[in-house]
């Protein structure tokens, strides 16, 4: 049994790796300008070719499809965290407001600079959405102290993302035009116009959460079996929470900051991955999940920018069509 386990482990990560590289390069070449396996070689490894097509990949396309990778798997670690703390697969970034605060902090944020003709930064916009994160997670908490049943926990999530939502919206209203219209491309989620800047930013703050997540999975695999077994096993079960509250905040304000709110992959990826490997073990799944939502984002930034091209479609409305429907089989399957 062990061995077949094993095995599975493998086989799953060798699909994912495979899928991800698959959709890497497809995203590379799908687009308006069309290119050759050859010159897609000689333009990212030899760094030649010809000067319009090297330059989309390597100033449009490249840093897009790095920070949907990046964000991707952000999201899906954040999300597996957030089941992990409140011990349910329904919790989310998304689900929970978590998301909705911290696009409520930055879209304050970002019409107060831009009204003062002031550039924002990518620290400033990742601190902005921290802070709206640990806002929208501090109600959560209080609630959660109230309230024993985690469907009502989520319906109370999602009433603090809609009013979050509502005093975006109001904010909005009495913006400039012009802080209008960069806000509302921002707020419909999407990959596009990512600077190698931003990428650089995404890949310290994404790869040290996502380490720190990981040097927690054995504390992780005892506080799955309950908080006195984590506690017997000498878990410090306060410190081990605030961590894992820490770490989901950054990851999902980071995806926020950059990419703007983005549903259901927080919630679907780590049951996909889940199912994929028939295990919750933490030290296999925080990669995997990693992965599965890298590989997701993906498929989904690939599905938002082609099929009605060259009308772009926001990035959540896509992840919606493919994460909801394995929410609501999730949640059917855990009444029966």
């Amino acid at each position: 049994m062990k061995k077949k386990a094993q095995i599975r482990y493998a086989v799953s990560f060798v699909i994912l790796i495979v899928l991800l590289l698959m959709l890497f390069f497809w995203n590379i070449n799908a687009g308006s300008v069309q290119m050759s396996v050859k010159e897609i070689f000689d333009i990212i490894v030899k760094k030649t070719g010809e000067q319009t097509a090297y330059n989309i990949v390597w100033q449009i396309r490249l840093p897009r499809i790095l920070a949907a990778l990046l964000l991707g798997g952000a999201l899906s670690v954040s999300g597996f965290l957030l089941q992990t703390f409140f011990g349910n697969p329904i919790a989310g970034p998304f689900v929970l407001g978590i998301s909705s605060g911290a696009k409520l902090v930055v879209s304050l944020v970002m019409i107060f600079l831009l009204s003062r003709e002031i550039a924002s930064s990518s620290l400033v916009m990742i601190l902005a959405a921290f802070v709206g994160s640990m806002i929208s997670m501090g109600f959560i908490l209080l609630v959660s102290r109230k309230v024993k049943r985690m469907s009502m926990l989520v319906i109370c999530g999602v009433m603090i993302g809609y009013i979050c939502s509502a005093v975006t919206d109001f904010v909005v209203t009495f913006a400039d035009d012009s802080n209008i219209v960069n806000l509302h491309n921002w707020s419909l989620g999407s990959f596009s116009g990512t600077t190698w800047g931003n990428v650089q930013v995404c890949t310290v703050v994404v790869l040290i959460s996502l380490a720190l997540a990981f040097l927690m999975s054995k504390p992780m695999s005892a506080y799955q079996l309950g908080e006195n077994y984590a506690q017997n096993m000498g878990v410090n079960i306060k410190a081990f929470r605030i961590s894992l509250i820490l770490l989901s905040s950054v990851l999902s304000a980071t995806v926020t900051a950059f990419a703007g709110p983005i549903s259901f992959v927080g919630i679907a990826v780590p049951h996909l991955i889940k199912s994929l490997m028939k295990t919750a073990k933490p030290i296999l799944i925080i990669p995997g999940c990693f992965l599965g939502g890298a590989v997701f984002c993906l498929f989904c930034d690939l599905i938002a920018r082609t099929v009605f091209a060259p009308t772009e479609l926001s990035i959540s409305s896509v992840t919606a069509i493919f994460g909801a429907p394995v929410v609501i089989y999730m949640m059917v399957r855990k009444q029966r």
